[in-house]
């Protein structure tokens, strides 16, 4: 073995614990004490610590010769300490109530103690902390815990997350390093009616495009003719269908514009139903869309008796996410209950051709699900055009 592959590399681990418990509860992040109050009102429990977990199990698989300097507590340190690795932690309470400020200081403890790699779990706030603090002098690679995402520094899934880790640290280098965007949604543009993102910084990521996705593209602003028809033909369906049929309609521009051609008003970053051409659920959360699918929650339809349900979905712009970015209220359970022939994606062709590589993602957190919904889908880009896709994790 030579030295490179035998050297013992310093492993940083930052974990958020609170990022993502927003998503099934349709909050559209759990930024700031009321945001998470709120998620915890709403009945949202932790999903980070399990989805690290997965991270650091591909990790040590891949890669044992590793000391992690972590987070004290619940920001990497009581994770950590099941791996069976090397392990320092930085200072501070160990606690399982954190804060932005409990991040920055254990990220400016670990670049005064020198790292080769920071793994951190979390989502866009957490990259933004990270930027914050100076972290990203600092190679990172995000294990994808937040709702949205939209930076370039997160792995595909947790295990990417892990194996895109292990397999830099055994071959660290400038050379093994490519600049990657940490952003988050523009406010001012979803209030505007647009889904868009603002750049806060840069940081360095493995040059792994198999397990590390882009930032998310912007949205077009000028409208796209193909869309707005294919909008309208599937308008048009719906409207023509039998009237107890449950239609989903999933967070994003390119489905807001089915609802706008039907006449209704939805949530760009929600997902909204339709059911005999009214709007019978707006934002709805993982409960209110099981409530819907069995057929019990608006007086509509027996879901005995009624036809399959069905779900438009979008594809997020440079990362080709389908499920698992910004839309977890799909979960498991309501993605099974649709079912895979009842998932019909619909995005801009310019949007599909433009990915590298030209994959669409899954990344549920159910990995029986994933590999179902896994192959090769058409994509609807006009109203008599489709694109085929192969979808992997």
């Amino acid at each position: 073995m030579t030295a490179t592959l035998a050297a013992t590399r310093r492993l940083g681990l930052l974990v958020n614990p609170i990022a993502g418990m927003g998503g099934r509860v349709a909050l559209k992040g759990t930024d700031g004490a009321e945001a998470l109050a709120q998620a915890r009102a709403r009945g949202a429990v932790p999903v980070a610590p399990e989805r690290a977990r997965r991270a650091l199990e591909a990790l040590a698989r891949a890669s044992p010769r590793v000391e992690i300097v972590a987070g004290p507590g619940a920001l990497g340190e009581d994770l950590a300490a099941e791996t069976g690795l090397a392990m320092t932690t930085t200072s501070g309470a160990r606690s399982s109530e954190t804060s932005a400020a409990d991040t920055r200081a254990a990220i400016a403890e670990m670049r005064e103690r020198g790292l080769d790699l920071l793994l951190f779990a979390g989502g866009d706030g957490t990259a933004r902390d990270i930027l914050d603090a100076g972290g990203a002098e600092i190679p990172l690679v995000g294990v994808p815990t937040g709702v949205k995402m939209h930076s370039g520094v997160f792995a595909a899934t947790p295990s990417a997350a892990g194996t895109a880790a292990a397999a830099y640290l055994r071959a660290p280098g400038p050379e093994a390093l490519r600049e990657a965007e940490i952003a988050d949604v523009d406010e001012q543009a979803t209030r505007a009616g647009r889904v868009s993102t603002r750049l806060y910084g840069s940081a360095r990521v493995p040059r792994l495009p198999s397990l590390m996705v882009a930032a998310k593209a912007a949205s077009a602003t000028n409208g796209d003719g193909d869309l707005d028809a294919l909008a309208r033909a599937l308008a048009e369906e719906i409207a023509a269908e039998q009237p107890g049929r449950l239609t989903l309609v999933g967070p994003g521009s390119s489905t807001n514009r089915v609802l706008a051609a039907l006449g209704l008003e939805g949530t760009l970053l929600g997902v909204d139903a339709v059911r005999g051409g009214r709007l019978v659920g707006k934002d709805l959360d993982e409960a209110g869309l099981l409530r819907l699918l069995d057929g019990d929650a608006d007086g509509g339809a027996d879901a005995r008796t009624a036809a399959a349900p069905r779900l438009l979905c979008g594809v997020v712009g440079g990362q080709g996410a389908l499920f698992g970015r910004g839309n977890q209220q799909l979960s498991p359970r309501v993605l099974r209950r649709v079912g895979r022939d009842g998932i019909v994606v619909i995005a801009a062709a310019d949007k599909l051709l433009g990915l590298r590589p030209p994959t669409l993602r899954v990344d549920t957190g159910d990995d029986a699900l994933d590999a179902e919904l896994s192959g090769y889908i058409r994509v609807r880009v006009a109203p008599r055009e489709t694109i085929v896709m192969r979808v992997s994790t």
